[in-house]
């Protein structure tokens, strides 16, 4: 069998930097060597001691470049690709001005495999290797995300946008039974097929009806091993929306806690006013929080409390939120969590914000150790970075006294130009 051995400085984590100290959390080597086989990671450590006990191994050097796990963005919506960086709307008027006249055209089969290429094409440029996406009401759209992402070799989870109440446009909307019954369908149909994974996916309670939500919930109980992914608590006045639907409930996570979209495989995007009640609830189930930082400034939700929930033992994983987020990469979407950290008083250390990328997306996602990660039996997805891609970078990182002082001006400055190869499944992108 083919062994790839491809050397450069590497950058992993034995711990999570938010809950050990960096030094012995994260694990660099100035000359490292990942060795890949059959699709995974075989062996990992410094260049020569890998050469060594792999002579006969095809070699792939990339000098001082930087191997690390591909990203992992925990929360997207393909079908926004075309809509990003459109101006000047709050999340209401995003969804009807933008968001749901383009989610109409994804009706159409060829338009859902244009757009999904086009993304995860996108998505690679930037070094994301995985993610998680909403598609459209569509059943065809998740086909087409999935058909595309599997020609590209990737790990990948993506569910069926619900909406059934006249909050969301009559083209846009589905019923409860008929929610139920088409991601059924799309579960048998993709779920652990390949590198698919499926996620029931309710947009948010406020474009569900409780019937739906309901449905939905029986859904999850009778396939628990599939993820359910949301919108939480993303604006101050989309919670009051949700109060006047929904009188009965305690908080915003009790319309989804009733009905039983409450779990340790829920993700729940944005999550940024949370209630004491919320905090706990999450907590204590070990479900997953999606910090979607470049959307949150760009749509003007709040400032979400990273430091605060990382350090109350919540899961927390980085993500862009395309296209409500500005960027599709996850080096300017870990440099705005660092610039909205500072305004509540905190700096993130590039060692965390790394770490919120690869491995806290990937456990948020419930791949923690099969993507996200460079150790051994892990998913050979990897980014190969170029630390010094820009003038500007060059002449900063040059300053650098570790590994960390060469890797932030990319944090900071980066883009995709400091992407120099990928690796997908352990075959380098063509």
């Amino acid at each position: 069998m083919t062994q790839q051995l491809i050397l450069g400085q590497t950058l992993g984590f034995a711990a999570d930097p938010f809950h050990a100290p960096i030094e012995e959390a994260a694990q660099h080597q100035t000359r490292g060597g990942v060795l890949r086989e059959a699709g995974k990671i075989a062996a990992i450590g410094a260049a020569d001691d890998v050469r060594a006990a792999h002579p006969d191994a095809a070699v792939t050097d990339y000098g001082d470049a930087l191997i690390s796990a591909g990203f992992v963005d925990a929360h997207v919506h393909y079908p926004q690709t075309g809509i990003i960086a459109s101006w000047g709307k709050r999340l209401i008027d995003w969804l009807n001005l933008y968001t749901f006249p383009e989610e109409a055209r994804f009706g159409d089969a060829g338009y859902a495999a244009e757009v999904a290429a086009r993304y995860l094409d996108l998505a690679l440029d930037h070094g994301t290797t995985s993610m998680a996406s909403y598609c459209t009401i569509h059943s065809a759209s998740v086909d087409a995300f999935f058909e595309a992402a599997a020609a590209r070799g990737m790990r990948v989870v993506a569910g069926k946008t619900c909406m059934d109440r006249d909050t969301a446009p009559e083209t846009l909307r589905d019923t409860a039974q008929g929610a139920y019954d088409a991601s059924a369908a799309l579960i048998a149909r993709w779920h652990g097929v390949g590198r698919a994974g499926y996620a029931i996916t309710p947009r948010f309670s406020p474009t569900s009806t409780p019937a739906q939500l309901e449905a939905l919930g029986a859904l999850w109980a009778e396939n628990p091993d599939v993820l359910m992914q949301t919108h939480l608590s993303e604006q101050v006045d989309e919670i009051e929306w949700v109060r006047g639907l929904y009188p009965q409930a305690r908080d915003y996570l009790d319309t989804y806690e009733a009905y039983g979209l409450l779990g340790a495989r829920g993700v729940y995007g944005h999550a940024i006013h949370l209630e004491p009640r919320e905090k706990d609830r999450l907590r204590e189930v070990g479900a997953g929080l999606v910090h979607c930082p470049t959307s949150n400034t760009f749509i003007g939700s709040g400032l979400f409390d990273l430091m605060g929930l990382a350090a109350a033992g919540q899961r927390v994983g980085l993500a862009t939120d395309t296209g409500g987020g500005s960027s599709f990469s996850m080096l300017r979407t870990m440099a705005a969590a660092y610039e909205v950290a500072q305004l509540s008083g905190h700096a993130v250390h590039p060692a965390q914000l790394w770490w919120l990328a690869t491995e806290g997306a990937a456990r948020v996602l419930h791949l923690d150790g099969v993507v996200g990660a460079l150790r051994v039996g892990a998913e050979a997805d990897l980014v190969v970075l170029d630390l010094a891609s820009t003038p500007a970078i060059a002449q900063r990182s040059a300053r650098a006294d570790d590994i960390w002082g060469a890797v932030f001006p990319t944090i900071m400055m980066g883009d995709d130009r400091a992407v120099r190869d990928v690796w997908v499944h352990g075959a380098r992108r063509q």
